[in-house]
């Protein structure tokens, strides 16, 4: 407990450092140049005081669960015994194909973190705000998390089965430049901030836990090399998601207005 405690007291002095100067410069800025007073600088410093200290705990927090938990994880839906059972022939082999379960926990773990994570709630609420209400919050939410899942399953196929990163990406991106130029121009910036905000503070830590725990449990991969890439994909395919489910929208919007007309005519 005293260990923890003390660890816990370092972790809050290297918060705040990493914070003050975030603060000197709205302070430089405020006072300086706009040369205003704060206008409620009590809730400001109270507010960072709870900014430290959450992200003193934060921190503490996935060095005692989350990063261990993401590599027991990894080791144990990885473990050979797991994969053929107890009586595991010496001979048997393990491709791809035989890591379904990791697939399954990769798409569960990008999908649940995406949905609790604070920037896309946020950003959720602020489209719906900008819109009237048009983009609801909740959908949004699940699309986002949906992208994030299946970017999981993309990227740790391409951990299991050794494909070099830029395989994937660079077809991805080009795919997303064609969705660019097709999806509804409403939704691009909307698409491609959504992407960004997936990469938060609860979803990067799970998602490179879950990574690192997979490069140290196969065989042949590098931690550093094959460990760390799964974010990028996290971030890739929930911009193409969104595109893709406004154009599936505007599409279907589409059809309605011409069977409408249709019946007109024909009525």
């Amino acid at each position: 407990m005293i260990e923890e405690l003390t660890h816990l007291t370092s972790t809050l002095i290297f918060t705040l450092l990493d914070v003050l100067p975030i603060i000197f410069v709205v302070v430089i800025f405020q006072l300086l140049v706009i040369r205003r007073p704060f206008p409620n600088w009590r809730n400001a410093a109270i507010g960072f005081f709870y900014v430290v200290l959450g992200l003193a705990v934060f921190m503490q927090g996935l060095e005692l669960a989350v990063f261990p938990l993401g590599t027991l994880m990894a080791q144990q839906l990885t473990d050979a015994t797991f994969i053929f059972g107890a009586a595991m022939p010496e001979s048997a082999t393990i491709d791809w194909r035989d890591y379904a379960w990791v697939y399954a926990f990769a798409a569960a773990i990008g999908f649940t973190s995406s949905i609790a994570e604070p920037a896309v709630i946020a950003v959720a609420m602020k489209i719906r705000h900008v819109s009237g209400g048009v983009i609801k919050v909740w959908s949004l939410r699940m699309i986002i998390s949906l992208g994030v899942g299946l970017g999981m399953v993309v990227g740790s196929l391409r951990l299991v089965a050794g494909i070099p990163l830029v395989y994937l990406m660079i077809p991805g991106y080009l795919l997303l430049l064609v969705q660019t130029y097709y999806a509804p121009k409403l939704m691009v910036p909307i698409a491609y901030d959504s992407g960004g905000v997936t990469t938060s503070i609860v979803t990067v830590p799970l998602i490179t836990a879950l990574g690192l725990g997979l490069a140290e449990s196969l065989p042949g991969r590098s931690s550093l090399i094959d460990g760390f890439g799964l974010v990028a994909f996290a971030s890739l395919f929930p911009v193409m998601t969104v595109m893709a489910y406004a154009q599936l929208a505007e599409w279907w919007g589409q059809r309605r207005v011409r069977q409408g007309a249709s019946e007109e005519i024909s009525e």
